[in-house]
């Protein structure tokens, strides 16, 4: 049997975030807000500054998603790619 997540589900939260001198919103769950900013401050940047970087390689692609939907994309293969990682040091 599966179980809700901690805290329960959640609808998106709109925070407004400077890219290239440019504002915009980005709607994300609170869960997926959390994954950014941990991801941020583990590369010690701004999130703003992460969320260029995400940007720039959306903008990049052949049929860029909407920037959210590059944020959710790039959070999960950064996490299952730590996982990895992880699981190929504990084998060692």
């Amino acid at each position: 049997m599966i179980e809700a997540p901690p805290g329960g589900f959640a609808g998106p939260v709109k925070r407004s975030i400077t890219i290239a001198g440019h504002c915009t919103s980005i709607s994300l769950e609170p869960a997926f807000w959390w994954a950014l900013e941990d991801a941020a401050a583990a590369r010690g940047l701004p999130l703003s500054a992460l969320v260029a970087q995400i940007d720039h390689l959306r903008i990049t692609a052949s049929d860029p998603p909407n920037l959210a939907s590059a944020i959710r994309s790039w959070l999960f293969a950064a996490i299952v790619s730590q996982e990895t990682n992880e699981n190929d040091s504990q084998q060692r």
